[in-house]
């Protein structure tokens, strides 16, 4: 009896226990701080007030809570969701505009998107635009693009096929079976996959959040593979997968062909899939364009204390005596000041976090080089950044996004490109991918009236460019010049072959190498997709050691390498950092709020139901 009592009084201090660690602390969410929309603020004075305030210590707030490294939306989230949860916030941002990706730069009356070309799993009451309502207080607004989001052109010349992504909960499916009659039952399987890996995500960022002994217990014994296949799913190389749906290579490379860097034989079938299953229920562009992020983001840290500062370049973070984060060193003019707070988030990648900015004796420890020892550096990106004189109208230009490959094969490309020597990468670009800005963002016409932009991007090597790495922006010599326009010219030339209008009405490029990323973005090596997305990144086991905990205490890593790329990933690594910090499961208080609503959509459905009944 007094066994069953004491076995009885453990059960109900551990379930007192999880419950409140579950529910008990108070949310950083909540319906009651959203507010419509207000109007879009055109003034570019104004909106620079807000994300290209300058570094000064006093406006750095007293007494500070908690310092961001890097004004990305992973930092972005993570500095929003704690000063929503009562901390006094600082993001700090080396850049002399906020976003990070996010950003958009203005040249001669043209507005070019940096990172953010279209974004999905926004529709109504899906988790992210919840995430999204709730950082910015409702004031983020999304333009669903057209149905026909994407097209994949796979060939040259006459030997040139082309395929067609349409969103739509069975749509998509259907409208690519059409494309592939023979092939069904592989389309069939594959969306089987897509299905699995977006229900079943929410268990690899369990494994985020569980404390570390009990994620790498559950995947040991093996209970992980029984509850789901996601953990094998993960792990799972997307080449070897495909091959065994079907062998034609066209539809091999559509399961694919949102490239981020790794070719498929080196990529996870899981994140593959994920990707095409984010715009499944649509994509969308963020009304006013993507700076729109960073600029009501910051409004919110704003609101509740706190602030984000530009040209404020990191330069050490600093660990105290006990060896635990306890502020940062930031760069001001010839000189550094101190700021110190508690906690530092790091949102600059875990290279730049715990190669660069620790001291070199932390740097050295086993349990750093451990952790760094699981990631791999990302290929550096090529952007080619053109305007327009004329409408969209008038050039032909589009807001479906192209993916242009010269073959079917994929991973021997980009084995081939990548393998290839600095004189000879330029003229054997085997893929880009083209995006057009100003045809999505219905008030682009508002604020640049008559004028059109594109973006060409492509995956580079480092190493072609690192001969130039010690120069200055801008300042690289002809040679440097040169060489990166023969990349823009044969990308520029390839685009001209879809939209012939546009080569007599250019009047403005701009070309961004890895060393422009590394500028501006603060991307190690250029890569704007972070760490690289590789298949050893994905495996279980490795997805439960990598967290936002870092081996220093009080500092941690949020953004795209904590969980995946792109702006929803680092969107996502900001939320599970900001649980870590907090000890606090904020997806928790988000799925509340999203049961909440259901509910309400339900109650007034009802009732419209009701009303037309008794009419």
């Amino acid at each position: 009896m007094m066994w069953l009592l004491v076995l009885l009084f453990f059960f109900v201090v551990w379930a007192v226990g999880t419950y409140w660690y579950l529910f008990g602390k108070p949310s950083p969410f909540s319906l009651d701080s959203l507010r419509p929309p207000g109007p879009r603020e055109f003034d570019q004075k104004k909106r620079d007030k807000v994300i290209k305030q300058g570094f000064n210590l006093d406006k750095v707030p007293e007494n500070l809570d908690v310092i961001v490294i890097g004004s990305g939306i992973g930092g972005l989230t993570v500095g929003a969701t704690l000063a929503k949860a009562g901390k006094k916030v600082l993001v700090l941002e080396q850049h002399d505009q906020a976003g990070g990706c996010c950003h958009t730069y203005i040249e001669k009356g043209f507005e070019f998107d940096v990172g953010l070309h279209y974004i999905g799993q926004v529709h109504e009451n899906s988790l992210l635009r919840i995430a999204f309502d709730q950082i910015s207080e409702g004031q983020l607004e999304f333009q669903e693009l057209e149905q026909h989001f994407d097209t994949i052109q796979i060939g040259m010349g006459e030997e040139k096929r082309e395929y067609t992504m349409l969103s739509g909960k069975t749509l998509m499916k259907t409208h690519l079976m059409r494309q592939f009659p023979h092939d069904t039952e592989a389309i069939e399987a594959f969306f089987k996959i897509m299905k699995i890996s977006a229900k079943k995500t929410h268990y690899l960022a369990t494994l985020k959040l569980l404390p570390q002994w009990a994620s790498l217990f559950i995947l040991k014994s093996g209970i992980g593979h029984l509850v789901t296949s996601v953990f094998r799913l993960t792990g799972t190389c997307a080449t070897e997968y495909a091959d065994t749906l079907t062998s034609n290579k066209d539809l091999q490379l559509i399961f694919a062909y949102l490239f981020y860097g790794v070719p498929p034989k080196d990529s996870s079938l899981l994140i593959n899939a994920l990707l095409v299953h984010h715009y499944k229920r649509g994509a969308y562009y963020p009304k006013g364009g993507a700076s729109e992020i960073a600029f009501h983001i910051i409004r919110t840290i704003q609101k509740y204390g706190g602030n984000c500062l530009v040209r404020a370049p990191v330069t050490q973070i600093m660990i105290d005596d006990m060896g635990a984060a306890c502020g940062v060193k930031v760069k001001k003019g010839v000189e550094e000041v101190e700021v110190r707070a508690p906690v530092v988030v790091s949102n600059c990648g875990i290279f730049n976090t715990l190669q660069t900015l620790l001291p070199p004796e932390i740097q050295d420890k086993p349990a750093v080089q451990d952790r760094l020892k699981t990631m791999k550096h990302g290929r550096g990106s090529f952007l080619v950044f053109s305007g327009f004189d004329g409408t969209t109208e008038e050039l032909g230009l589009t807001s479906t996004n192209f993916w242009l490959y010269k073959n079917n094969d994929m991973d021997q490309s980009m084995e081939d490109f990548f393998a290839l020597s600095k004189e000879e990468a330029p003229d054997n670009i085997p893929m880009m991918f083209i995006t057009m800005p100003s045809a999505k963002d219905p008030e682009s016409k508002i604020r640049h009236p008559g004028k059109s932009c594109m973006t060409i991007l492509t995956m580079v090597n480092y190493e072609w460019f690192e001969e130039w790495k010690d120069t200055t922006v801008r300042k690289r010599g002809n040679e440097y010049h040169n060489y990166k326009m023969r990349f823009a010219k044969n990308l520029f030339d390839w685009a001209c072959t879809l939209f012939p209008l546009i080569k007599d009405k250019l009047v403005l490029q701009e070309v961004a190498t890895p060393l422009t990323n590394t500028h501006y973005l603060g991307a190690q090596r250029g890569s704007m997709y972070s760490a690289e997305h590789n298949l050893e990144r994905f495996q279980a086991e490795t997805v439960a050691r990598n967290r936002c905990n870092t081996p220093i205490k009080n500092l941690y890593l949020s953004g795209q390498d904590v969980f995946s790329c792109g702006i929803a990933g680092a969107l996502h690594g900001g939320l599970l950092c900001a649980s870590a910090v907090l000890d606090h499961i904020v997806y928790i208080d988000l799925l509340l709020i999203k049961k909440g609503l259901k509910r309400k959509k339900a109650k007034e459905q009802a009732q419209l139901a009701r009303l037309l009944k008794a009419q």
